[in-house]
């Protein structure tokens, strides 16, 4: 154990001394800040003001013309910063409305429009259709918003020529305030929808940065010292299990401070936003069991990995089956947060190397999942990590001094049957 633990101790300062570790430990919190700052100003840009959009109208259903213009009248008085500028189009000096539209259309082209609103006759019986020409559909709310609006005009015409009071229709339809209230904690709350979403999506990337990215950190580094050939120096002093044990055991304790470090910031931001009561110490201490476990899984295949292997090319052959199972959670995150309790969810949570994703994103939408499978999913890959460590021992041990061509899958599993 002595010199397990004094290969850990050099693993980790080793690796906490380089300068890609350091300016990445850096930069990570940086890149974070800035895309924070960066939705901050989507917001901002998104619910600020903006230039006026310029709005040519042809119009051939004249009914609906008084109701059209009180419509954006009252847009354009309910949105100061969204302003839409209307004028309107006839058919006029030119031989029919489509010279006025293949005229109206080039005006578009040439920037003198942001768009140009085309209504053909009968659109209150449901005859005549609506086109919505622009150049650059870059704002995706002006053709929703123009499309609101001239249905809202056609509705009131409707009313209207049926003798039917629109604002009467309005004060019928209007609906009731609701508020969803949270009963799982002792103390009610309304429901933040955005926390509901994304706590759970933050939860799981930091699971996975923890687990895949700290654990390529030792692939590299067995790959590394394989290559130099200090490996065989190594060798002399310790046993390959104890090597294995010592590097894998000095990247975890990297792998704490890692998510110290990421997961302060993450909580940060969802306070920030208001939904920091979210995170409960269950939720954290089920994310430190599921961590630990799930790094001790697949810190020891990318060990194995790294050790069959003369470089990262090499490497990264054996890492895609690995790989393409951890992505699997992250490609699947919204039906599973919608679902927690679902089948898809529940049968992927039994699935070991992703357990962890999968649980923690489940736990994190819906805390009141049932014991028996949390329990069940830890002991499964609490019973999965010994068998993974012995697999991974055996491959370990004759790999680390194989060089030359990578091994094939079946000669990695007759290096796991070898006594």
């Amino acid at each position: 154990m002595n010199k397990i633990l004094k290969v850990a101790r050099r693993e980790f300062f080793e690796t906490i001394k380089t300068k890609a570790f350091i300016i990445g430990i850096l930069l990570a919190p940086v890149i974070m800040g800035i895309a924070f700052l960066f939705i901050r100003f989507q917001e901002k840009t998104l619910t600020g003001p903006r230039p006026a959009k310029k709005l040519a109208l042809l119009n051939l259903s004249e009914e609906v013309s008084a109701e059209l213009d009180s419509a954006f009248a009252q847009h354009n008085q309910s949105n100061p910063q969204r302003q839409i500028v209307l004028k309107k189009y006839s058919e006029e000096n030119l031989p029919g409305a489509d010279a006025r539209v293949q005229e109206l259309k080039e005006a578009v082209r040439e920037g003198e429009f942001d768009a140009f609103l085309f209504l053909g006759k009968g659109v209150l019986d449901s005859v005549g259709r609506g086109q919505f020409y622009t150049k650059k559909a870059a704002d995706i709310t002006f053709f929703p918003s123009v499309r609101y609006l001239v249905n809202d005009a056609v509705f009131k015409t409707r009313f209207r020529q049926r003798d039917i009071s629109p604002e009467l229709i309005a004060e019928l339809r209007r609906g009731v305030p609701m508020d969803e209230v949270d009963l799982s904690g002792k103390v009610e709350k309304k429901r933040n929808k955005v926390a509901m979403m994304f706590v759970p999506l933050a939860f799981m990337f930091l699971m996975f940065f923890g687990i895949f990215a700290v654990s390529q950190v030792l692939l590299m580094s067995v790959i590394e010292e394989k290559t130099s050939r200090v490996i065989e120096v190594i060798l002399s002093a310790v046993s390959p299990f104890q090597l294995m044990a010592g590097k894998i055991l000095g990247i975890y304790a990297v792998g704490l401070c890692l998510i110290s470090l990421y997961g302060t910031v993450v909580y940060a931001t969802i306070s920030y936003y208001g939904a920091g009561d979210v995170v409960s110490a269950g939720m954290i201490v089920y994310f430190i069991i599921y961590y630990l476990l799930g790094f001790l899984l697949i810190s020891s295949m990318l060990a194995a990995i790294g050790s069959a292997c003369n470089d990262i090319k090499e490497s990264q052959t054996l890492m895609q089956p690995v790989m393409l199972l951890l992505m699997i959670p992250l490609f699947a995150w919204f039906i599973i947060v919608q679902r927690p309790e679902g089948t898809l969810a529940t049968v992927l949570s039994f699935i070991p190397p992703m357990t962890p994703l999968v649980m923690i994103l489940r736990l994190a939408a819906h805390p009141d999942l049932p014991l028996f499978q949390i329990i069940a999913s830890i002991l499964l890959l609490a019973a999965s990590v010994p068998a993974v460590i012995w697999a991974a021992a055996k491959i370990f041990r004759t790999g680390i001094l194989m060089y030359g061509k990578p091994p094939s899958l079946r000669e990695l599993i007759r290096w796991v049957r070898y006594n």
